[in-house]
């Protein structure tokens, strides 16, 4: 099977592929998406009128009759306490486990360690760190609200990638051919294409 190399920096609003990203609740946003996101947090009942308007309820396809708004979301500070725990391996080598708190409760985990350059470590530390990353995801979803989606774990399984062909490269290639990404909205010129005027005499 041929794996093809596939973009991750996308905005996990529009899932399009963008340049600067801004960090929202854990969520990565284009600037259009971030305008959107931060117009839903600071002014609720606005957006909900103009839902109203436009008869939408936000409903996701598969979210049931969960609608927009109804899961509240912590946002995640620039600075965390942790607590650091060291262990080892069975080959004994060490390892450094770091946990992030907030309010007492763990919102993410990372791990290294000295070796973190040798050769031989180099598989098992992508393996940890896919761990620490999908973990941390989780973490976050339980104790900050913070929505799961496929394009987030999939981003996180390709910034674990250390070496080409590695587990998180890997199972990154499979898992991106499920991602469905919006078709770019029409140019004005192929809307004309599509919509031609007729005039009438």
């Amino acid at each position: 099977m041929i794996m093809h190399s596939v973009d991750i920096d996308t905005c996990d609003g529009c899932g399009r592929s963008t340049g600067k990203l801004q960090e929202i609740t854990g969520n990565e946003f284009c600037p259009q998406c971030t305008a959107l996101a931060r117009s839903m947090q600071q002014e609720p009942e606005l957006m909900q009128r103009i839902c109203t308007l436009i008869k939408s309820d936000l409903r996701h396809p598969h979210a049931g009759s969960a609608s927009c708004g109804q899961q509240t979301q912590r946002e995640l500070p620039d600075v965390l306490d942790a607590v650091r725990f060291r262990t080892r391996d069975r080959e004994l080598n060490t390892w450094y486990v770091s946990v992030s708190e907030l309010e007492g409760d763990p919102v993410e985990i990372f791990a290294s360690t000295a070796f973190d350059r040798d050769h031989h470590l180099q598989s098992r530390i992508s393996n940890l760190t896919t761990i620490t990353r999908l973990v941390s995801l989780i973490l976050r979803h339980v104790f900050l609200g913070e929505v799961l989606t496929l394009e987030k774990t999939i981003k996180q399984l390709h910034r674990s990638s250390r070496q080409k062909n590695d587990l998180p490269d890997m199972l990154t290639g499979v898992l991106k051919r499920y991602v469905h990404t919006p078709p770019p909205a029409p140019t004005k010129a192929e809307e004309q294409t599509e919509n031609p005027i007729i005039q009438t005499p």
